[in-house]
């Protein structure tokens, strides 16, 4: 009995993500620039994406597991199953992208990571981390 408890728990994980393992780190995160730094308006801001149990993919398709990111300035993560807009705050990295350099006005910002699939619908709140940055 104990074995089957054990074999439905684990396809109820597995089913309900489609690629999660017991035990695995899921998510996406900055590595860079790290919450609350401070920049240079002139400079700019390096920026570095990772994610965690899934795989980076260019959009266009819709590839199990896999998705690729979008930063929002100054605004909150898309819920799961909605589109990433489209403008000037929305930036979208389909080719795949894990870095770029933004340049942004003076003053305080919020940057938002959020990981979407082929067709930028979000996978929600779980797949974003938003960090703040000052830049002076």
């Amino acid at each position: 009995m104990k074995r089957i408890f054990g074999i439905a728990m684990m396809l109820v994980l597995f089913a309900g993500t489609g690629w999660a393992h017991e035990g695995e780190k899921h998510g996406v995160h900055f590595v860079s620039p790290v919450n609350n730094a401070s920049y240079d308006e002139e400079d700019g801001i390096h920026v570095e994406m990772a994610v965690d149990g899934m795989r980076v993919a260019k959009a266009g398709k819709i590839q199990k597991g896999s998705g690729h990111f979008h930063i929002i300035i100054d605004g909150d993560f898309v819920p799961a199953g909605k589109a990433v807009a489209k403008d000037a705050t929305h930036i979208h990295f389909g080719k795949g992208q894990t870095e770029t350099t933004l340049k942004l006005s003076e003053g305080k910002h919020t940057l938002t990571l959020q990981f979407a699939d082929g067709h930028h619908i979000s996978y929600g709140k779980g797949w974003s981390q938003t960090i703040h940055v000052d830049v002076h």
